[in-house]
């Protein structure tokens, strides 16, 4: 071990106690300066020391306490290859994949030109999928996508995707293939009245809208007697829409036949279309139009409805106004004293 003697006494040490019997030698006393080279015991366990005077003290760190031999080190974790990580990380992005394409955001592509200009064939659009999932319901001007309520796509051609592009499409890597969604504009919600007579305009409860996303040349009502021309009322839990390119779009207009009378229910709505992502010269959002923001656009049972939801919160609100008062009285009267 070289220059380490465990359990040996100082060199000085017979110097240092001469005359004294060897009992009496007792230990240090309390307080008393450090020599710096530690103190020994009669075991020659070291109870004190510096890491740099270890080869006096019975060991050097590196052999342990004493000269014993030291705790061997744990084992640096081996990192795994990157070639065996890559399955896992894909797995996870898959699973991330399906579930934003679930409950978040999913690509739908437009097969059709019914919502020219505003969408045109090719077009790859972003729907919000998150917001019907805390009740919100679509509102007028909105474009949205929906499930086909009853067969509105009958005879119409579908694509045939292979394996691949079924996989990513289903799990959202790639636009919906499923072509029995399709996407229109909402122009009637529940309660509202809608008509078109001879070429338009098109009126929502009285009111005339103003449509500059109609398809140019096209006007925004068409005259004929397949359904262009018409009035109805929306039920509870339907919606009304059409498409921009009014002369050429199969929307509720020519649906009215249906078992739905051409409304589609509100559960059928997949989500609303707020982003055009690609191609990225055609990048734009998708806002409600102005003209479905005018006043007086409401029917009169929706104002009711929004009064009668209105006051059957006041009386809730002026009996904890007129409490409240009360109630601080009550704690100013019964509040502690503090003494001095």
């Amino acid at each position: 071990m070289g220059d380490v003697a465990v359990g040996a006494r100082s060199g000085h040490d017979g110097e240092e106690n001469r005359g004294r019997p060897e009992e009496a030698a007792g230990p240090a006393a309390v307080g008393a300066p450090d020599s710096g080279y530690g103190s020994g015991t009669e075991d020659g366990r070291v109870t004190n020391g510096h890491s740099g005077q270890n080869g006096r003290n019975g060991g050097t760190e590196e052999e342990g306490v004493g000269g014993t031999p030291p705790a061997t080190p744990p084992a640096a974790k081996k990192q795994r290859s990157f070639w065996k990580e890559l399955p896992i990380l894909i797995g996870i992005a898959l699973v991330l994949a399906l579930l934003i394409k679930t409950f978040l955001v999913q690509a739908f592509s437009i097969p059709s030109s019914s919502m020219e200009n505003t969408l045109q064939i090719g077009d790859r659009v972003l729907v919000d999928k998150l917001t019907p999932w805390f009740g919100s319901e679509p509102e007028r001007g909105e474009v949205v996508v929906f499930h086909d309520p009853a067969d509105w796509l009958a005879g119409e051609p579908t694509p045939d995707p292979n394996a691949l592009q079924t996989v990513l499409s289903w799990i959202g890597l790639m636009p919906s293939a499923d072509e029995k969604d399709l996407i229109k504009r909402v122009i009637g919600v529940a309660g509202d009245t809608v008509e078109c007579n001879k070429t338009g305009p098109l009126k929502v409860n009285g009111k005339a809208l103003n449509e500059p996303y109609v398809y140019p040349g096209n006007t925004p009502c068409s005259d004929d007697n397949q359904g262009g021309r018409f009035k109805v009322t929306v039920p509870e839990g339907k919606i009304w829409v059409m498409g921009d390119h009014r002369q050429n779009s199969r929307d509720s207009r020519y649906n009215q036949s249906d078992k739905n009378g051409g409304m589609v229910p509100v559960d059928e709505v997949v989500g609303r279309a707020i982003v055009v992502a690609w191609p990225m010269d055609r990048w734009s959002t998708l806002p409600v139009p102005d003209t479905f923001g005018q006043d007086g656009l409401q029917s009169q049972a929706q104002t009711r409805s929004s009064a009668a939801a209105a006051l059957s919160v006041a009386p809730q609100g002026l009996a904890l106004a007129g409490v409240a008062p009360f109630v601080w009285w009550r704690r100013r009267r019964t509040a502690p004293v503090e003494t001095r």
